[in-house]
């Protein structure tokens, strides 16, 4: 066997390989887009629908907007804190026929000076994204964010809201 033939990858497992990281990818760029207040390009990583749960901080029920929708609650919220960062990371890829679970941890920093109190904010715990491809992209069609630590000022959620409306 030459060696030519021993690093030859079969075409399901290639793509398999390109799927797996273009979820990852998209789930990443969920947070990237959001942390740099770039909107537009954050609005492109959903479908047309996405479902949106995050009972598990905020109570209430799971949701399901369009893009435009979620753009404009995190850019009111988000946009008035004095950065963000969202890091995502230990990805599980599960694809399927045109769909894909990914799941994994998250440690989302929220920073904003506040004469009242700390100046953070900082949430973890685990995502599990939804995806679907869309005319040959991966687009998230559902969001479920479940806290399981917090730390530091969740108020700052409120006032970050209030600088921003």
């Amino acid at each position: 066997m030459s060696t030519t033939d021993q690093l030859a990858v079969p075409a399901t497992d290639l793509r398999r390989l390109m799927d797996r990281q273009a979820v990852i990818e998209t789930c990443t760029r969920m947070g990237w887009h959001a942390d740099r207040r770039e909107w537009a390009a954050l609005k492109a990583v959903f479908a047309d629908e996405v479902r949106l749960d995050y009972t598990s901080l905020n109570g209430g029920e799971p949701a399901v907007l369009a893009p435009e929708q979620i753009v404009d609650a995190w850019s009111r919220v988000l946009g008035g804190f004095d950065a963000t960062q969202h890091l995502i990371a230990g990805h599980l890829v599960e694809p399927a026929d045109g769909t894909a679970v990914c799941t994994a941890s998250f440690q989302a920093t929220h920073r904003l000076a506040n004469p009242f109190g700390a100046p953070l904010w900082t949430l973890g715990g685990t995502y599990r994204f939804d995806l679907v491809r869309v005319d040959g992209r991966w687009r998230i069609s559902g969001v479920v964010m479940t806290a399981t630590w917090a730390d530091g000022n969740q108020e700052l959620m409120n006032l970050a809201a209030a600088k921003a409306g």
